[in-house]
């Protein structure tokens, strides 16, 4: 009895501490949303008059952190050729997000849950049997999905998971918003305070682990991260998309810069114009934001095919030059 009232007492305690940290939050996102303004009516009218809506704002805000995050994360991604690994995690978070649909909890925390399992197990398959680790990816993508689409044939209506699918942007809300900062984050301060680790660990493990370091930690470190990732993202691009936003940005920077610093940089810029311009086409076109997301910066890449140092056109014109000398 006498626990029972302890217990009783401490709740409007952890509710009050939980009101005062939403209400900080959401300080935090008008301030945030007020200097983003700032920046936007300094556009012509055409381009920013859509974002007079509250709507908008919360929008352009979360496209702008996702768009960084996963331009920075891709940069990882490209380098390690974890493509198939960010489609694995995208995939495996399904069966989490509908679990969290049926007892009422919040998608971000049975995404993260599932994702990281999945994760987790990626790498116990492949350090403790002969599997190699594109087959682990496979096994375990595949499974998480094909539960994740069980579970969804038994919920009556689908359409708010469709969201989680496809992304819907311009449906954020400011919870969503504060879970997508919060990752965002915990996701750039990582990267920025192990960055010499993971530099060393994505370009040389061999050294890496010769030098002393926790290689096996460094890489369930960035299993992690891209799980974070793809759960911040979910309802901007969606579990199907965000593997172009893991991919895309850090490819093109690849085609267009020669060292990592750089590389990132170049790749969330990428990732943030392909946010920003997807989001206001899709509100301008009334056309799905998710995929125009990508759009962008698939056409971006393109530009950057063709017309980059490293592109065809700068190789043909190199070809030609080394040709007429001859």
């Amino acid at each position: 009895m006498k626990g029972d009232a302890v217990h009783a007492s401490l709740i409007p305690l952890v509710a009050t501490d939980t009101g005062r940290l939403y209400a900080w939050g959401e300080a935090l996102v008008d301030w945030l949303i007020a200097v983003l303004m700032l920046l936007v009516n300094l556009l012509p009218d055409r381009f920013s008059e859509p974002f007079q809506y509250g709507f908008m704002q919360r929008a352009l805000l979360t496209s702008i952190v996702v768009g960084a995050v996963c331009g920075v994360l891709s940069c990882f991604v490209v380098l390690k050729r974890w493509a198939l690994l960010g489609d694995a995690i995208s995939h495996a978070v399904l069966p989490g997000v509908a679990l969290a649909y049926l007892l009422n909890l919040p998608f971000f925390l049975g995404a993260f849950v599932s994702g990281a399992v999945t994760s987790l197990g990626i790498g116990a398959i492949e350090r403790n049997t002969r599997i190699k680790e594109d087959a682990a990816m496979g096994i375990m993508f595949t499974g998480a999905f094909a539960l994740g689409v069980v579970i969804i044939s038994q919920i009556a209506t689908s359409t708010h998971l469709m969201h989680i699918l496809f992304g819907n942007v311009l449906g954020v809300r400011t919870p969503v918003l504060l879970l997508t900062l919060a990752a965002g984050s915990i996701t750039l301060a990582t990267v920025f305070l192990f960055y010499k680790e993971f530099l060393l660990y994505v370009f040389d493990p061999v050294q890496a682990s010769a030098l002393g370091m926790n290689t096996a930690l460094l890489h369930y470190g960035l299993m992690l991260l891209l799980t974070l990732t793809i759960v911040a993202s979910l309802e901007t691009v969606g579990i199907i998309l965000v593997v172009a936003m893991l991919i895309t940005p850090g490819a093109t920077a690849y085609l267009l810069v020669n060292t990592l610093p750089r590389m990132m940089a170049v790749a969330a810029l990428v990732g943030v114009v392909s946010a920003v311009a997807g989001l206001y086409i899709s509100f301008d076109r009334n056309i799905a934001s998710g995929g125009t997301i990508v759009l962008v910066a698939t056409g971006i890449f393109g530009l950057a095919f063709l017309f980059g140092p490293q592109g065809i056109l700068a190789r043909a014109l190199r070809r030609r030059a080394a040709t007429g000398s001859c």
